[in-house]
């Protein structure tokens, strides 16, 4: 009775599935073709070092197709930061606008990414400086256009460290988690 049971089962099942392939289409057609672009949407953070000192924002990203791999593009962050501790009694807001070029696969659903950026952050709070970071992160393809994506940043400052040991130790993380799309 339960081989039964189970064989009809796995007869409903089959056609289903099927379907649910036939909406979703195929792996080969998630993600950009050459020429196209890209804009996300992302919440972010930043923290130093020692992940002690912590801040919250938006990301915006809009970049282009090169190849089929390849996208160059420009992040705008903008941070709010409400911190308190020895002379710091008001609200703290800044900026980071950087430009970017990544890698990433171009097979499936999920693709994981790598890159590079060079920019500028500014605002209250924040010595207003330029800076260079490598970041990764990862894509995964909900719709054959739309995307959730992870990514980290390591961000380097070089306002006015001319020590490469002071350079790596003025340093941040930034993080963010969102949605893009593919147009």
């Amino acid at each position: 009775m339960m081989k039964k049971v189970a064989a009809v089962m796995l007869c409903l099942a089959g056609p289903f599935t099927l379907s649910v392939q036939a909406q979703q289409g195929s792996a080969a057609n998630f993600g950009p073709s050459i020429g196209d672009r890209e804009f996300s949407l992302s919440g972010s953070g930043s923290s130093d070092r020692r992940f002690d000192n912590t801040n919250l924002g938006i990301t915006g990203d809009i970049g282009w197709y090169l190849r089929g791999h390849l996208v160059l593009g420009v992040r705008q962050s903008i941070h709010y930061a409400d911190l308190e501790g020895d002379f710091l009694t008001n609200d703290f807001w800044s900026g980071a606008t950087r430009g970017y070029l990544n890698l990433q696969d171009t097979d499936g659903r999920m693709r994981p990414f790598a890159g590079g950026s060079l920019g500028a952050v500014y605002g209250d709070g924040v010595n207003n400086s330029g800076f260079a970071g490598l970041d990764g992160g990862l894509k995964y393809y909900l719709l054959e256009d739309t995307y959730a994506l992870g990514r980290i940043e390591y961000q380097w400052f070089f306002s006015g460290s001319n020590d490469a040991e002071n350079a790596l130790l003025d340093s941040d993380f930034s993080y963010t988690v969102g949605l893009g799309y593919n147009f």
